[in-house]
This record gives structure tokens, sequence and C-alpha cells, in this order.
């Protein structure tokens, strides 16, 4: 289905990230990854990428860097020979009582999930071909916040409603479609299925479980993909009803 693709998956060393980069790779594409410490995890992801018979190549890059995102762009190109897919997936979790979140987390939650997006978004597209794809991840919580604490999370992920609004409309004469996909509670070492918040957060949902990260892969597959040509400027949520 993909054969022949180069994606970059930013954030793509573990959890999400890390099964969007298998299921990508699993099509056919040749898959590139950012990742910020976990130079291991990212070794072991490389390691399935290229089990599958594809290229991979792992970057260190700060996703509140601009310069380092634009060279891992870069660098993705000059590496594996062109940039098909991006999807930016990089993120962190700030969590905390609002009169305690200070300008500094603020500048900086807003710098990894906004600024990074829009920055390699805008560096991708200068060197893609006609087609290409563009997927934000986001969150369920840039549409419902059923809990206190997520008040600069929610905000900093519903930045990217706008900015694949946008990005739909500026590269869209060139049929480069641009979507976002909003996981729910997913079972991941930073929100684990089994954790102290996590019957709490399944009561919350319509079918009483949390997303698996294949399952917010495949969606991340499906638009990366010929089925998805069509499909542009949509936020689709994967949540088990959160938002329902």
């Amino acid at each position: 289905m993909l054969n022949g693709k180069v994606a970059l998956v930013t954030g793509g060393s573990r959890g999400i990230g890390a099964a969007i980069t298998q299921g990508l790779a699993e099509a056919g594409a040749d898959v590139a990854i950012t990742y910020a410490t976990a130079a291991a995890r990212a070794e072991e992801v490389l390691a399935r990428i290229e089990a599958t018979g594809r290229r991979g190549l792992a970057m260190a890059a700060d996703a509140a860097d601009a310069e380092e995102l634009r060279a891992a762009v870069a660098r993705t190109v000059a590496m594996l020979g062109r940039l098909d897919i991006l999807v930016n997936n990089a993120g962190i979790a700030p969590y905390g009582p609002l009169a305690k979140v200070s300008p500094e987390a603020v500048d900086h939650t807003l710098a990894v999930h906004a600024r990074a997006a829009f920055v390699t978004a805008q560096a991708a597209a200068t060197h893609m071909a006609d087609g290409g794809r563009i997927i934000n991840i986001g969150s369920s919580l840039a549409e419902r916040v059923p809990y206190p604490g997520w008040t600069l999370y929610s905000m900093s992920k519903s930045a990217l409603i706008g900015l694949t609004k946008g990005l739909a409309r500026d590269l869209g004469p060139r049929h480069i479609t641009a979507n976002l996909v909003h996981p729910g509670s997913t079972d991941t070492e930073m929100n684990p299925a089994d954790g102290p918040d996590a019957d709490g957060e399944r009561s919350y949902t319509a079918l009483g479980r949390y997303c698996t990260p294949a399952d917010i892969a495949a969606t991340v597959v499906h638009l990366a993909g010929p089925a998805g040509r069509n499909i542009t400027g949509a936020a689709i949520t994967v949540d088990a009803g959160t938002t329902a």
C-alpha cells in the first residue's frame, strides 16, 4: 500500500509513535523517527522497521527546538531520498492544578505540541511531492475535558485543530492532505490501562475500555494510504467513545 513511500514520525521511539512507525513499515514505507532521550528504544524500533524489509532512520531531536526539527526533515530526505508522509506525534503530558502552571510550562508545552507541528509541517511541505500526507496526533482532551488538571495540555492540543485545517487549505492545491487524529485513553507507559487512574478513565468511555497504540496506528496508516486521498482537514477521534 505504501511501497516506495518515505515517512517521518516524530516521537517515534515508544508508545503510540512506535506503533505508528511499525504500522507504516508493515504497509511498505521506509520510516525515519525522531526521539528525545530514549536512544535504546529508538534502536529497538529501528530494528523492527528493518525486520519488515524496509529502511529505517533514527534521529535525536528536541521537539521544542525548531532548528533540530528542520534538520531532521532535511536528513530524512538526504538519507532516504524523499519524504511523502509526516506524522507529528511527539508530545508531553503536563498535568496539575491551574494555579500552579507557570508561564515557562505554557511556553514549553506550546513549543512541543503546536510550534513543533507547524515547523515540521512547513519544512516537510517543501520536500513533498504532490499527493503527500501530513497527520497530526492530537488528543480527545482537545474536544472534551472531563476532569481537572489538563487545561494546558488541552489548550495546546486544540491548537492542532486550526493548524490542520489551515494546512489542508494551503496544501490542497498540491493534493497534499492534512488530518488530525485524536487518541483517547491509550495503553502506554505514560498512561497504562492498569494504572491507578485507569478505572476512572474507562468510566468516561462508551465502550468501557482503553485504546491500544495499534488502534491509533491503524487510523494513521489508513489516512497515509490511497484510501485517505480525499480526507483532509478532518479531526478523527479514536477514543472508545469518550467524546460521544
